[in-house]
């Protein structure tokens, strides 16, 4: 309370010392500084490589033969809806600021490739029934979707619903720089929508 009997605090310079005066501008007046100080430092991610699996039941497929074993050694198939997991997986490409679907590969054989357009992907999962007999059929899905935001950062999804043992269903690679709450988005959302877990 200030010598008159008011709540309005008086500036120290009427009664108080130098750095008193100093501390009552800095709290009223910021130096920039201060204000640099407060601002969140964004951190990015390069270069990276991430696996996961589904949470879903597996079954063992049997070899058609003894070279197929020896070649592709133990297969499994898990039990999950491709169509619904590549819509969901470019739904999260969505809400992680991706804007184009360079490519869309079905076991091997691509069924959209539009690396010029600056920004299809949300048409893409409109339009994605055009592929939907295709994907319902595969057994590997293939999304190649690419971030301009700071840099140029390409993203590969692979869903594998029938791999090796020991291989993955899901296989993020991400070519350039992204910062980490967009990464965090994207996988928050898979995880959220599907039900991720590490290997």
């Amino acid at each position: 309370m200030s010598r008159y009997g008011s709540s309005f605090r008086e500036p120290p310079w009427v009664i108080g010392s130098p750095k008193e005066v100093m501390d009552w501008m800095e709290s009223s007046h910021p130096s920039k500084k201060k204000k640099d100080a407060h601002k969140i430092e964004k951190k990015f991610l390069k270069n990276l490589h991430i696996k996961f699996d589904f949470n879903v039941k597996t079954r063992e497929i049997k070899p058609v033969n003894f070279i197929s074993k020896i070649i592709h050694g133990k297969m499994i198939e898990e039990d999950f809806d491709l169509l619904a997991t590549a819509e969901l997986i470019l739904r999260g490409l969505a809400k992680a600021k991706f804007k184009n679907t360079a490519k869309i590969v079905i076991d091997g054989k691509t069924v959209y490739e539009h690396p010029e357009k600056k920004s299809d992907l949300r048409k893409t999962i409109e339009d994605i029934s055009e592929f939907s007999s295709e994907i319902a059929m595969g057994k590997n899905l293939e999304i190649t979707a690419i971030l301009a935001d700071v840099e140029k950062a390409i993203a590969t999804i692979k869903i594998n619903k029938v791999h090796k043992l020991k291989e993955h269903s899901i296989d993020i690679k991400i070519n350039g720089k992204i910062r980490e709450e967009i990464y965090h988005i994207f996988l928050n959302y898979l995880n959220e929508k599907i039900g991720l877990k590490e290997p």
